[in-house]
């Protein structure tokens, strides 16, 4: 009976994973078939990964979204392990409080946030362009740092920081020499999952982009009424491999287990 319940666990997980990863491994499949037809096998080729490259369109995409994410990410990541500080030395009452208002945005429906955002920004007589779309991205970046990082900083040991002081550090040497390698991993954490969304969000992006911005998501909207080109699904396959590299030196075992130490 233990055997037979085993079996069925495997076999749910295996479902799972499979209901999971199928739609990508369908992707990954497509962007080395030598036809466009997605409903024709038209053999084995590489061609539209060297076409990817020579194509001035997705070049472009690909540069506004990566560096959209990449300085989205890391002024999140500033302004949430800031903020994340801040939260964690107030009273209870206050804290539960601004935890409560953190959560806000993330309970909050894209379209809600993205029309909200718009309506700000030609208030404020900001044309849409790079730097709305930048600020957009940064603005439902910082709870997910905030979150990633108070639980670590719930686990840090105020003494230390003290005992730090105390032996004549200043109040920054003292944290970046006992506080921030303690919250490091929460501060990663909040850093990659930051970097991840703002790589693939498209509802928000394309209300503040304006006309002037094209980031990968709304390349590939926009080419949805004529056809999305083969190209994209090589783009897609590389970006997924190479999230997937990071995900893994992230996590690999002999730094899990230094850091368990």
């Amino acid at each position: 009976m233990v055997g037979v319940k085993r079996f069925l666990q495997k076999v749910y997980l295996g479902l799972v994973i499979l209901f999971l990863y199928a739609p990508i491994l369908v992707l990954v499949v497509l962007s080395f078939n030598a036809s466009k037809s997605r409903a024709k096998w038209g053999g084995f080729t590489t061609k539209w990964y060297s076409s990817m490259f020579t194509n001035d369109t997705i070049l472009l995409a690909l540069k506004d979204t990566l560096i959209i994410a990449l300085l989205s990410a890391l002024i999140a990541t500033i302004l949430g392990t800031v903020a994340a500080i801040g939260i964690n030395h107030m009273r209870r009452l206050p804290r539960t409080i601004m935890l409560g208002v953190t959560n806000i945005p993330m309970l909050n429906a894209e379209i809600v946030t993205g029309i909200s955002l718009m309506l700000l920004f030609l208030a404020l007589d900001i044309g849409l362009g790079f730097w709305t779309v930048l600020l957009s991205h940064v603005s439902f970046n910082v709870p997910y740092v905030i979150l990633s990082v108070m639980p670590k900083l719930a686990q840090t040991n105020r003494s230390t920081y003290e005992a730090a002081l105390d032996l004549g550090a200043t109040p920054l040497r003292a944290f970046m020499s006992v506080v921030f390698p303690d919250i490091f991993p929460g501060v990663l954490s909040g850093f990659l999952l930051s970097f991840t969304l703002s790589l693939d969000d498209f509802i928000i992006t394309h209300f503040t982009r304006g006309a002037t911005v094209n980031t990968l998501s709304t390349l590939i909207y926009s080419e949805t009424r004529k056809g999305i080109k083969p190209e994209m699904y090589a783009l897609s396959t590389l970006l997924f491999i190479s999230v997937l590299v990071l995900l893994l030196l992230v996590n690999r075992p002999g730094k899990r287990n230094q850091n368990e130490i």
